[in-house]
């Protein structure tokens, strides 16, 4: 869901439940029973019927974007890239036009920048496809585009945290489910392409949702829950739980902090930043001389301009206790508009990772 007006009020259980189960969520055949008994055990009176009640309402009112397992597609299959330009301000309307046009592209943002004020995302199937689709809309534009591809992750994790009861957001059922061991295999078998495919936009919110997905895909139940478990524990899954609309919950701050650390103590400076509570996405990308001079990106997210600028702050000062931080050395980008956000053509991205044999 975009920015828009989300018609929801979050009493104190809703604020439990935002706060308790945005990870964790249990990988049981009926998950709506323990997770509301562990919403009890720490003081919100709650039923399982009255749990689904409203996490169903908060599903289809925007409150939250989704209910279910948050695949990771980078393990799923295929290569996605951010990529950053330059829209000339009397063309900008005709470029966020051409560039959109692109199926390949998933979310574009306007961002405040002199320069570099366009940033989208390219999700291929084939990695090698990359330079291809940047290739065309560069002569589709006109515009040189700035490839910044992820190379090294510190941390992806969103928690909005609400004031209200379970403030840490420490509730983790996911130790309950059945016992798996990982795998190390690469590829998908046709069951497993199946079962991310329905799964990839949330579960169905109702008493039984594993069983749910076991009689879309045609398997059993015990199948579901093991493959959902180990998926989970291989990485393909990043958690299963409430996904909020930020938006909703009152965090209309979205700042994209870009640092240039030096390269020798940029591993100390990761998980120092990535420890960070309100840091959502923390990664090291390439520069680009002349142009672009930052090789970290720190995502952050407030619910006013002065808690974004403190938090801003906050990052400043866990740089400074590794080097010499320098006002030409950081800049934060915010987003001023959503130009296009679809999803990232997971269904290509796994049927290309299929092993079909």
């Amino acid at each position: 869901m975009a920015r828009g007006d989300v018609d929801y009020e979050f009493d104190r259980v809703d604020r439990a439940i935002v706060n308790a189960f945005q990870g964790g969520f249990p990988v049981v055949e009926r998950p709506f029973e323990p997770a509301a008994a562990a919403l009890r055990e720490r003081g919100v009176d709650v039923t399982a019927d009255d749990l689904l009640a409203r996490v169903r309402e908060m599903d289809e009112t925007g409150a939250i974007s989704r209910f279910g397992a948050l695949v990771n597609a980078e393990e799923i299959g295929g290569a996605a890239t951010l990529v950053a330009m330059h829209a000339p301000p009397d063309r900008f309307e005709e470029v966020t036009e051409q560039v959109n046009e692109f199926r390949e592209v998933a979310h574009n943002y306007e961002r405040e920048h002199p320069h570099l004020n366009m940033w989208f995302v390219v999700s291929v199937a084939d990695a090698d496809d990359v330079e291809r689709v940047l290739s065309d809309i560069e002569a589709e534009t006109g515009q040189e585009t700035y490839n910044l591809p992820k190379q090294r992750e510190f941390h992806v994790g969103a928690k909005f945290l609400l004031d209200g009861p379970v403030p840490e957001g420490d509730v983790d059922l996911s130790g309950l489910g059945p016992a798996v061991t990982p795998t190390d295999r690469d590829h998908l078998t046709p069951d497993e392409r199946d079962l991310v495919l329905e799964i990839q936009g949330g579960l169905p919110v109702t008493e039984t949702p594993y069983a749910d997905v076991a009689d879309a895909v045609g398997k059993p139940v015990e199948w579901v829950l093991e493959t959902i478990r180990r998926f989970d524990a291989e990485g393909k899954v990043r958690r299963v739980g409430l996904i909020p609309n930020h938006y909703a919950l009152g965090y209309t701050e979205n700042g994209m902090t870009v640092w240039d650390v030096p390269d020798q103590v940029i591993e100390e400076v990761g998980p120092a930043v990535a420890s960070l509570e309100f840091v959502t996405h923390c990664y090291q990308r390439p520069r680009h001389d002349g142009v672009w001079p930052y090789n970290f990106f720190a995502m952050t997210h407030g619910r006013s301009e002065a808690e974004s600028d403190a938090r801003v702050r906050e990052v400043r000062e866990v740089m400074a206790d590794h080097w010499d931080v320098g006002d030409a050395d950081w800049d934060t980008l915010f987003s001023t508009r959503i130009l296009k956000k679809t999803g990232i053509r997971l269904d290509e991205r796994a049927e290309a990772n299929t092993d079909e044999v």
